[in-house]
C-alpha cells in the first residue's frame, strides 16, 4: 500500500493511535497535519517526523471554527485533502445512573460532534476533488458494551452509525467512509484509565493489562502501530470498493461468548 500524493488530516494526532497513524501515514508517502488541543504535545509529535511531511493545527474537533482552522491548515500545507481521519476521543466512565450529565455532554460532543463537524468541513473539499477517503476511529466499547462506559460505549456506537450514514450519503460523490473499532490498545489513555486498578488487583500496570486480555484469544492487547496498517488500507488506492465497513481490529475480542470465557476462566472446559 503506498500513499504517495496523499494528504491526510489525523485528529487526535499528539499522542496514542493519532500520533502512530501519522507516523504510519508519512512512511508509506503521505504528507500528514496532525490536530489536537494542546500545541505542546502537536510540537513533540513533529519533532519526531521528518522535516517538510507534516504541519499541526491546535484546536478542539467539538468548535465548528476550529474544525474548519484544521481544514484550512491541511489545505494550505498539502495544496489538498485526500484523506481524514477522526481519531480525537475522550473515554470517561460513568453508568448512566450515576455520570455527571456535563461529563456525558463532553463526551457525546468530542467523540461524535467532533467528527461529524470535521466531516462537515471537509466533504466538500473532498467533493470538489472528485473523492476522498474518512476513517473514523471508533472502538470495539461502539459494537459491545464495555461494564460502566455509558457515555463511551454510545458515543461509538453513534460513531458508527454516522460512517454508515456518510458513506451512504457521499458515494455518489466517490468519498468513502469507513470505520475502524480497536479493541484494548496501550496507549497513555488506557494506562492512565486502569492505573487505579493496580491497588484493587494488587498487581502493576502490566499485570492489569494481563487481566483485561486473558479471554481476548490473542491474549494480548495491542500496540498503537496495529491499528495502523488497517488505516494506511482505507486511506489507499487498495481499498477504492469498500466504505460503510465497520472493522474490527480486536484480537478477536468481539468473537467470545461471555458465558463460555467465564466458564474457561474457572478453569472448566465446556463442550469439550
Amino acid at each position: 500500500m503506498r500513499l504517495d500524493g496523499k494528504v491526510a488530516l489525523i485528529t487526535g494526532g499528539g499522542t496514542g493511535i493519532g500520533t502512530a497513524i501519522a507516523k504510519r501515514f508519512i512512511a508509506d508517502g503521505a504528507k500528514v497535519c496532525i490536530t489536537g488541543r494542546r500545541q505542546e504535545m502537536l510540537d513533540t509529535v513533529l519533532q519526531s517526523l521528518p522535516v517538510g511531511m507534516a504541519t499541526s493545527c491546535s484546536g478542539d474537533v467539538s468548535k465548528y471554527e476550529d474544525a474548519l482552522r484544521m481544514v484550512d491548515a491541511t489545505l494550505k500545507f498539502g495544496g489538498r485533502l485526500d484523506v481524514l481521519v477522526n481519531n480525537a476521543g475522550i473515554d470517561p466512565g460513568g453508568t448512566v445512573a450515576d455520570i455527571d450529565p456535563d461529563v456525558w455532554r463532553q463526551v457525546i460532543e468530542i467523540n461524535v460532534t467532533g467528527p461529524f463537524l470535521v466531516m462537515k468541513a471537509v466533504i466538500p473539499h473532498m467533493i470538489k476533488a472528485g473523492g476522498g477517503s474518512i476513517i473514523n476511529i471508533s472502538s470495539l466499547g461502539g459494537v459491545v458494551c464495555l461494564p460502566g462506559m455509558a457515555p463511551y460505549c454510545t458515543s461509538k456506537a453513534a460513531l458508527n452509525m454516522l460512517t454508515k450514514q456518510a458513506a451512504l450519503d457521499y458515494g455518489p460523490s466517490n468519498i468513502r467512509c469507513n470505520a475502524v473499532c480497536p479493541g484494548a490498545t496501550r496507549t497513555a489513555m488506557l494506562e492512565e484509565a486502569l492505573t487505579p486498578l493496580t491497588n484493587v488487583l494488587h498487581t502493576d500496570v502490566d499485570g492489569v493489562f494481563g487481566v483485561i486480555s486473558s479471554n481476548v484469544p490473542l491474549h494480548r492487547v495491542a500496540t498503537p502501530d496495529e491499528i495502523t496498517g488497517i488505516c494506511s488500507y482505507l486511506a489507499s488506492d487498495d481499498s477504492t470498493f469498500m466504505t460503510g465497513s465497520v472493522i474490527m481490529i480486536d484480537g478477536g475480542a468481539s468473537i467470545v461468548d461471555v458465558s463460555g470465557a467465564a466458564l474457561s476462566s474457572a478453569g472448566v472446559k465446556w463442550g469439550v
